[in-house]
């Protein structure tokens, strides 16, 4: 059972600032709740072909994940996909003005589970799709409050 889960919120902050904070995976674990660290396995700054090691909590197991960036528009686009891990996954993160001070944010997770996680795919969409709209209200507070 693939997996695609697109979420979206309106962040009321600007673009360049929502953008500039979800892109660097540096802040990934202040609004990922399930995410428990990161590290740069590549030198900074981020770009086509860096590589960040992830340890998540999600579905009561422990995952430990390393995500390459293969597309990264500054204030328009990232996407990374896993290289070693569990569960083959794309993560997409696009961003666009939507008037004064407000940024949309999407946030989309795609791939193809392998393994245990094939077994709980069907577990998988709606919890992925809770966890995203956690993780944007999350980054939505951080951001809002500057």
């Amino acid at each position: 059972m693939p997996v695609d889960v697109v979420t979206e919120r309106t962040i009321q902050a600007p673009l360049e600032v929502v953008a500039g904070f979800a892109a660097d995976p540096s802040n990934v674990a202040r609004w990922y709740k399930k995410i428990a660290s990161v590290e740069w396995l590549t030198p900074k700054p981020l770009q086509v072909g860096s590589r960040i090691a992830f340890v998540a909590r999600f579905l009561g197991r422990t995952l430990r994940y390393t995500c390459e960036i293969v597309d990264f528009l500054a204030n328009e686009r990232l996407v990374m996909r896993t290289a070693e891990g569990p569960f083959p996954m794309e993560t997409t993160y696009t961003w666009a003005n939507v008037g004064d001070d407000a940024t949309r944010m999407t946030l989309r997770n795609r791939g193809e589970p392998a393994g245990f996680s094939k077994l709980v795919a069907p577990l998988m969409v709606p919890a992925i799709r809770r966890a995203n709209r956690n993780d944007l209200a999350q980054l939505a507070s951080i951001l809002e409050m500057r």
